[in-house]
């Protein structure tokens, strides 16, 4: 009797409480439906210091921590690592953020299958150790910027029934590898299968095919948003930059720089308690700046790819080929509505634009025909773009005297002269950050620098990056009434910042009102038909992404001249029209733009002789389903 009444009395405190709750919970709910939703605003954008102002500190600065040469992926890495630490640091480029190695990548973020059947086959521990660690490195990456990066399935097709259980296990074992850092679990197709998802594939005895997957990104402008995160953590970047000397106290260790302001001519006098050279295949030039005699360390090897029509590939998989006729492999990959192929692996020189030559584009030509359905003839026409870069291969130069191949590294090297001089060298894209954590932990130690912690880069997202998510365009499109595809690639191309960028496009039509104020505004006037770039985006470089000439933004900020340079001779004027009224650029310079980003565009593949581009089209077009077919691009060959 007395439990009866006890759960009755709990009963009667228990469902009032729990009505009111609900009724509380219903109020504020109809309370919330009736107001006014507040969208999603991106991420605000700070404008970082001007580049005057960026002068001014270099100028001023008693003593930098560290001052980094080369605003590559590892000079930029090193740049934000060191900020992310609370040390005081410089960057400076002689050129733009990515304009070399770092902007001509494959755009793979990979651990390296090919690594791994060395590892197995010759029992090579190195080459297990270089692909646990860029697998692990993989995986940081596309948590970091993930609206600049994302897992792509790659497809090998096989056409012999022994290489099955071959590239089957290989690829399970690059799972295992990978362990908790895997993208997704490789997986076996069937004939039919391997058809149906890629209809362009040769398909003469075809037995089936073995999937896997890595990552895939935009490699210029994850490098500019690399920079721009260092800049957010406080060091100060200045690109179009040249480096005249090292200099050196009485002891003879080097403590600073000097300096020329390209677009000035203004010379600067930086110092610093370490100079870090990350120039990448030039690095051989910074070093015999400290040591006149010092040996050389890079072997350099050049890659070419091209960019043919979209319609190659499936939009979402790639195809690898693991063993072309000379041994090397080579990808086939859909990137930004095109399909790359590449890449080769030959010796060369070092040069600033290397202009791709017409036997490494056949080689690759020639094997992509190889996979496609009835041989169809891939034709030097179809080449919309070509690009050649130059992959620093290093030596140790405390094996110098050893000989043989047994001095070349196959990851990547952080060395220091006697003179201080630190130098990373060597590796590739997916393992930058990893180069960079080293590089700084380097200096810390030799240097006696003070961070307030550890290296954070591991855990810092880049610009762009915050409360993004693959559906973020739709907010795009419902606040400023954008094309779908303009706003996909802007959520993809600058992550939250996105809104930003939309905000300082030209509104094409509508005045909204106070309280909502682009909800009948229709925004982003394209620069050229069909490629979804739009004016905003040039406005946006010049104020928020430190570009400074026609072909930083061509070819860095957006990707037009690696797309199709045809398209991006054509777009020339327009960007030079809006970045001379941005930067008040004079008649003469603008004369300068348009002939530097022409010699740019020829080692890009734009044919002679030239044309006067066409007055552009200034309607905003309607959206297309597919690009039209592009005119026929050649690559200009270098005189005899």
């Amino acid at each position: 009797m007395f439990s009866k009444a006890l759960r009755f009395r709990r009963a009667y405190q228990v469902v009032p409480a729990a009505t009111a709750l609900a009724f509380l919970g219903g109020y504020n709910y109809m309370k919330e439906e009736k107001g006014v939703h507040v969208p999603y605003v991106g991420e605000k954008a700070r404008a970082p210091p001007s580049r005057q102002q960026v002068v001014d500190r270099l100028k001023k600065t008693q003593q930098y921590d560290m001052v980094v040469v080369g605003a590559g992926a590892t000079g930029a890495g090193v740049a934000l690592d060191a900020a992310t630490r609370g040390l005081k640091v410089a960057l400076v480029e002689r050129d733009d953020f990515a304009c070399g190695t770092s902007s001509k990548s494959t755009k793979l973020v990979h651990g390296g299958v090919r690594y791994l059947e060395k590892a197995v086959w010759h029992a090579d521990y190195d080459q297990y150790k270089l692909v646990k660690e860029a697998l692990a490195e993989r995986k940081i990456f596309l948590d970091i910027a993930p609206h600049l990066s994302f897992a792509l399935p790659i497809m090998i097709p096989l056409y012999k029934y022994w290489q099955l259980p071959y590239y089957w296990v290989g690829v399970k074992c690059y799972d295992l590898l990978a362990g908790k850092q895997n993208l997704e679990s490789s997986y076996m197709m069937t004939r039919s299968m391997a058809l149906e998802k890629f209809p362009m594939l040769y398909d003469d005895n075809l037995k089936g095919a073995v999937v896997y997957y890595d990552g895939s990104h935009n490699d210029s402008r994850m490098n500019v948003s690399i920079a721009l995160t260092a800049v957010e953590q406080g060091a100060d970047v200045l690109n179009h930059c040249n480096v005249d000397a090292l200099t050196k106290g009485e002891s003879g260790q080097i403590n600073g720089l000097t300096a020329t302001d390209l677009e000035t001519g203004e010379q600067l006098n930086v110092r610093a308690k370490c100079v870090v050279n990350a120039t990448g295949p030039f690095c051989d030039s910074l070093r015999k700046m400290d040591d006149p005699n010092c040996q050389s360390i890079v072997a350099p090897s050049s890659g070419t790819h091209v960019i043919l029509p979209g319609w190659l590939t499936p939009k979402d998989m790639g195809l690898l080929d693991p063993a072309t006729a000379d041994g090397r492999v080579l990808f086939f990959l859909p990137w930004q509505g095109s399909t790359i192929a590449g890449t080769t692996d030959d010796p060369c020189d070092i040069e600033r634009n290397p202009v791709p030559q017409e036997d490494q584009i056949n080689f690759v030509l020639k094997d992509v025909r190889k996979y496609i359905r009835g041989k169809a003839d891939i034709r030097r026409e179809d080449v919309l773009a070509a690009w050649t870069g130059i992959r620093p291969l290093v030596m140790d130069p405390e094996k110098m005297s050893a000989g043989g191949s047994q001095n070349v590294v196959r990851n990547h090297l952080v060395t220091t002269s006697a003179s201080g001089l630190v130098t990373i060298a060597g590796g590739k894209w997916t393992t930058y950050r990893q180069m960079a954590e080293e590089t700084v932990d380097e200096c810390v130690t030799r240097f006696g620098l003070q961070p307030t912690g550890p290296s954070k880069t591991a855990t810092t997202q880049l610009v762009g990056a915050a409360d993004w998510t693959p559906y973020r365009y739709i907010d795009l499109i419902q606040q400023y009434n954008l094309d779908p595809e303009v706003a996909r690639h802007l959520s993809e191309n600058y992550g939250t910042r996105a809104f930003t960028v939309a905000e300082l496009s030209t509104p094409l039509s509508g005045n909204g009102t106070a309280e909502a104020p682009y909800a009948t505004a229709t925004r982003g006037k394209r620069i050229l038909s069909p490629y979804p770039f739009i004016d905003g985006e040039l406005v946006y470089a010049v104020r928020y992404e430190y570009a400074r000439t026609a072909v930083d933004f061509l070819a860095r900020r957006t990707r037009l001249a690696f797309l199709n340079c045809r398209a991006a001779y054509e777009a020339l004027p327009r960007v030079v029209e809006v970045m001379a009224e941005e930067l008040n650029w004079s008649d003469i310079r603008q004369k300068k733009e348009y002939e530097d980003a022409k010699e740019f565009l020829r080692a890009m593949g734009l044919q002679d002789p030239i044309q006067e581009p066409q007055p552009l089209q200034t309607e905003e077009p309607k959206p297309l389903t597919a690009p039209p077919q592009q005119a026929p691009v050649a690559v200009a060959q270098e005189s005899n």
